[in-house]
């Protein structure tokens, strides 16, 4: 993880770390703990984004991946349906990153596997199916080694952009 992280403040738009209370506050809030992989990441740089073009005017700007503060981070379906019901997706799944024309990527906190919770794809047109939001990484660590070889692409989809 600490190689990832170097990567994302040498090569990209990271945010200041969040402290310690910031953490403790946000699990406070959500009711559930941050995995070893996203407190590192969070402790590290409080969302980053990744493959930003820089603009003279507007600073960076267009970026792939957009990591979410963890003021930001709340259930995909109030963020992508704007509704905390049952009938608007699971209540186990967190929006962490925006990428592109109103998609996410979703943490899936119902589980952890090796202390790890999985990442699944928030498509959004299909959201919440799960045979359309399925998972694409075991691990936090996994989704964004991926997505720092990507050169910016979705490289969960096989090709596509």
């Amino acid at each position: 993880m600490n190689e990832l992280l170097k990567e994302v403040s040498r090569l990209h738009v990271p945010n200041p770390p969040a402290t310690p209370e910031q953490l403790d506050a946000f699990e406070q809030r959500v009711g559930w703990r941050l995995d070893p992989d996203l407190r590192a990441f969070y402790l590290h740089c409080d969302g980053a984004r990744l493959f930003a073009r820089r603009d003279p005017t507007f600073g960076f700007v267009d970026p792939s991946f957009t990591f979410l503060p963890l003021s930001r981070i709340a259930r995909a379906r109030v963020v992508m349906r704007d509704e905390d019901t049952d009938q608007a997706g699971p209540p186990s799944w967190y929006a962490i990153c925006e990428v592109r024309d109103s998609n996410y990527i979703l943490l899936d906190v119902s589980h952890q596997e090796g202390g790890r919770y999985s990442i699944r794809d928030g498509y959004n047109e299909a959201f919440p199916d799960p045979e359309y939001c399925a998972p694409i990484a075991s691990s936090f660590q996994e989704f964004l080694a991926g997505s720092l070889r990507s050169q910016g692409r979705w490289f969960w989809l096989r090709g596509e952009a």
